[in-house]
């Protein structure tokens, strides 16, 4: 009696440890999953997001890039992404980077100082043409602000001076970036003429942005004040039909027949990237409603993913809904 006894505890134990171990299997397959249901979802919105930017750059009279980057989970989009495009002022993001590296590398300090010369002046410096020469100084990180916030051309050529722009050229060449390039200064028509233009592509400087962005470049200190200087407010493209609070790290750029804007979207638990480049424009105000119009569609889709679960339902402030 007591060794049947014993012989139905050891099937009760097997069973039990069965049933364990089937349980521990069926969960090990049930959360992957699900993420996989999630992540189908997903990949449905980037699918619909692709249509609305090929619908944009179908109907655009000029040539177009465009690349994203989200920053949650690596996923991209590109488009003529490699192509090298003219950056105009959104070149000044590579100035920017290389003044806070030289700065973290104690080759100079953001707070020295520099003094208003008249022999900087350039047009289009909306600061710097106001400022008083040989009375007025200004710290570098002024400076900075001043070329990031209304693109000021004489303190960007102030910069370029003050950290060279050969080292800015070996900076991008250590980040691998092969095509993106400072040949000029602002407002410099001949050299411009000659064909020293300042380029980039949608895919190199998404890279540069992400390596600043996950602090490869800068401690965590410069970083933090690197996208507070480039997110100072701007007349720009990317933010023109966003949200006024979102913060908006970028650099737009216009010359004739060109717009462009670059930058870090900082939405709440979704952040991402978005370069869009046109070149070849007839209409450049086309080309301005394009890059706002794919920030939007990129937007609204960033939004729902970061407040959604994974089953895409979105709880906002006050829903009531059942």
């Amino acid at each position: 009696m007591s060794q049947k006894l014993t012989s139905q505890v050891q099937i009760q134990i097997r069973t039990a440890a069965l049933v364990a171990l089937a349980s521990l299997c069926l969960s090990a397959f049930t959360f992957p999953q699900t993420s996989a249901l999630s992540s189908e979802k997903q990949t449905v919105l980037w699918t619909k997001l692709e249509r609305s930017i090929l619908d944009v750059d179908r109907n655009l009279d000029g040539v177009m890039g465009v690349a994203i980057l989200d920053l949650t989970d690596g996923h991209k989009y590109l488009l003529h992404a490699n192509d090298v495009f003219p950056q105009a002022s959104s070149i000044k993001i590579c100035v920017l980077a290389e003044l806070y590296r030289q700065a973290q590398q104690g080759k100079l300090k953001l707070t020295d100082l520099y003094t208003v010369n008249a022999a900087d002046l350039v047009p289009d410096s909306d600061i710097m043409g106001g400022l008083t020469p040989g009375v007025t100084r200004v710290t570098l990180r002024d400076l900075a602000t001043m070329m990031v916030a209304v693109s000021d051309n004489s303190a960007t050529n102030v910069l370029i001076d003050r950290v060279g722009m050969d080292s800015v050229n070996a900076f991008l060449s250590a980040q691998g970036l092969r095509d993106t390039r400072l040949r000029r200064k602002m407002m410099d028509l001949k050299a411009a003429a000659e064909g020293r233009e300042n380029v980039s592509s949608p895919h190199e400087m998404m890279t540069l942005l992400e390596a600043l962005y996950r602090g490869q470049v800068l401690n965590k200190e410069m970083t933090e004040d690197f996208f507070k200087v480039l997110s100072t407010h701007k007349d720009s493209w990317i933010p023109r039909k966003l949200p006024d609070d979102l913060k908006i790290a970028n650099k737009p750029g216009e010359l004739e027949g060109v717009r462009n804007d670059s930058g870090v979207i900082f939405v709440d638990k979704r952040p991402y990237i978005l370069c869009v480049m046109t070149t070849y424009l007839r209409r450049e105000r086309d080309g301005e409603e394009a890059i706002s119009d794919i920030s939007l569609a990129a937007w609204r889709m960033f939004d729902r993913i970061a407040r959604a679960s994974e089953y895409g339902r979105v709880i906002s402030p006050g829903n009531s809904s059942r």
